[in-house]
């Protein structure tokens, strides 16, 4: 059984798509949820070990999409640790 630990970035919508990709990168994080600063969930990206390139294109998209939308969020990491 593998134990999760959640984390959570505050982001302006500018920096959004950048801290994301930067997240993903880190190779540990199962999931990827999105909230707007009334803690809404706008997106939710489940992310599997091996999970590479053309299969993230379609949720970047719509992470590029709100970042345009939105002037602040809130980035919710799980992790396996």
């Amino acid at each position: 059984m593998t134990k999760q630990r959640k984390e959570e970035f505050k982001v302006d919508g500018e920096e959004l798509l950048k801290k994301v990709k930067q997240l993903i990168n880190e190779g540990n994080i199962r999931r990827i949820t999105i909230k707007n600063k009334d803690g809404k969930t706008m997106v939710e990206i489940p992310l599997t070990i091996g999970v590479v390139g053309a299969v993230l294109v379609p949720p970047l998209a719509a992470v590029g999409a709100i970042a345009a939308l939105v002037t602040e969020c809130t980035i919710v990491v799980e992790r396996e640790i």
